[in-house]
């Protein structure tokens, strides 16, 4: 594509043909960090989240978003990363009902989470729409946030290397690549490094296989059975989300890092197209678009949704900033989710591979959160906001196996998370001399999320 010293709102000016391209490009930013939720899920912590699902979602979702937001944002909904903590919580969990329970039924209780998550989505809108969002973020400023991405990636550390250990040759063939095109990358290809990485080790990994060499436990590094068996037209795999509340209490408290994601989403969006997207189509409806989209996915057994920086990128790039061509890429991503072969060829990624990229993944998430803190020059030296920040993290890392206690019979589990969530947000309203105010840095509130 030749460099656009203009931005162009209505890419219909270009002609069909380039106008389907800019799509695909849009599809291939949000491709590999969307596909790679549902293989960290089914690879790493062992419950069946369906690649199919998860892009016939992605595309849905992000039509859904649009249509809440008045058409006017151009934004792309993939899968949101913040939840993997979530569950790798799920996949552990084996009191109560979860006792020997079937891993695809697990998945079903962490998506009744995921919808409660999306749910909460529609209460903060209502509040920004009611008492005004500088009011809203007085709750949640960076102070509080910050540690709490934190502690998202610093929880998920240990499955990174235990995926990586498989072979780790190929996981380091997978990091050194996005390495790489992150820091050397030019134009989309710096866009795209996740799905680079997959691409490049997967391939490595095809010629490992082919010499011979095996896993750290002697397995096979490729398998192909999946992909043999799989057809090349199906539906993707449905599921219905259930409900409870052990499993609410996981996923729930995430969605305020998710939140603050889509707020950072928002003002980075706006500040790149050069339109407020805050005040039109406004930031209530943006929120129930992305909180409707994440209910609607969890539902039938996707993964939660949120708004993508990949395709922000892409914006930046080609500086085509019409919400149309997002619509095309959305609709590919939904006619992908019919494709059970390619699934299948995506699945039959080894875990290597998966914890390589998972080393850069979480670690940049808790980054990110250090990155949100010290973009909104939050004060150290002062010790209200030292204290907020020292007890989420304790809370945070301390409590691995989060907090059981019964209410009136029913036994309950605070994960470690929602523990961290809920003490930083109380003490944040309790200790005298909060002085936040949202919109008074726009550069640090476009910070403030899990930006892949």
């Amino acid at each position: 594509m030749k460099e656009n010293t203009e931005a162009i709102r209505d890419a219909r000016t270009l002609g069909l043909p380039k106008m389907l391209l800019l799509g695909v490009q849009h599809m291939f930013a949000m491709f590999g960090a969307t596909i790679l939720v549902p293989i960290i899920v089914s690879s790493a912590y062992g419950l069946p989240l369906s690649i199919q699902t998860t892009l016939f979602f992605a595309g849905v979702g992000t039509l859904f978003f649009h249509l809440c937001s008045k058409l006017k944002v151009p934004a792309f909904l993939g899968s949101s990363f913040a939840f993997l903590g979530g569950f790798e919580t799920m996949s552990k969990m084996d009191q109560g009902i979860y006792a020997g329970m079937e891993p695809s039924e697990k998945l079903a209780y962490a998506c009744g989470g995921i919808v409660a998550a999306g749910l909460l989505y529609l209460v903060l809108a209502l509040l920004v729409k009611v008492v005004g969002v500088k009011k809203v973020m007085r709750f949640l400023p960076p102070v509080v946030t910050g540690p709490i991405i934190v502690c998202i990636g610093l929880n998920l550390a240990p499955s990174a290397v235990s995926n990586a250990s498989q072979c780790w040759p190929l996981a380091l063939i997978a990091l050194s690549v996005i390495i790489v095109f992150n820091i050397w990358g030019k134009g989309m290809l710096k866009i795209i490094p996740i799905l680079l990485g997959v691409v490049i080790s997967y391939i490595a990994a095809v010629i490992m296989n082919a010499l011979g060499m095996v896993n750290a436990d002697g397995s096979a590094i490729l398998s192909f059975v999946s992909v043999a068996e799989a057809g090349w037209l199906g539906l993707p795999p449905f599921q219905i989300a259930k409900f409870d509340l052990s499993a609410i209490l996981v996923m729930a408290p995430i969605a305020i890092a998710a939140m603050m994601e889509h707020i950072g989403d928002m003002s980075a969006i706006s500040a790149t197209v050069g339109a407020n997207f805050m005040e039109d189509p406004g930031l209530h409806r943006t929120l129930i678009g992305d909180g409707l989209a994440t209910t609607l996915s969890a539902m039938f057994g996707g993964p939660a949704n949120t708004t993508y920086g990949e395709n922000t990128g892409v914006l930046v790039l080609s500086k085509v900033y019409d919400p149309r061509v997002i619509r095309l890429a959305a609709a590919y991503a939904v006619s992908l989710g019919f494709i059970p072969k390619m699934a299948g060829i995506i699945g039959s990624m080894p875990t290597a591979i998966v914890g390589g990229i998972s080393f850069m993944l979480y670690g940049m998430i808790s980054a990110i959160g250090v990155r949100n803190i010290v973009e909104n020059q939050v004060d150290f030296t002062n010790s209200r906001n030292l204290i907020i920040a020292a007890v989420i993290l304790v809370c945070g890392l301390g409590f691995s196996g989060g907090l059981t206690f019964s209410v009136g019979g029913t036994s309950i589990t605070l994960t470690a998370l929602a523990i961290a969530a809920i003490a930083g947000i109380v003490l944040n309203a309790l200790l005298p001399g909060n002085d936040y105010e949202f919109g008074a840095n726009p550069s640090g509130d476009q910070n403030r999320g899990i930006h892949h």
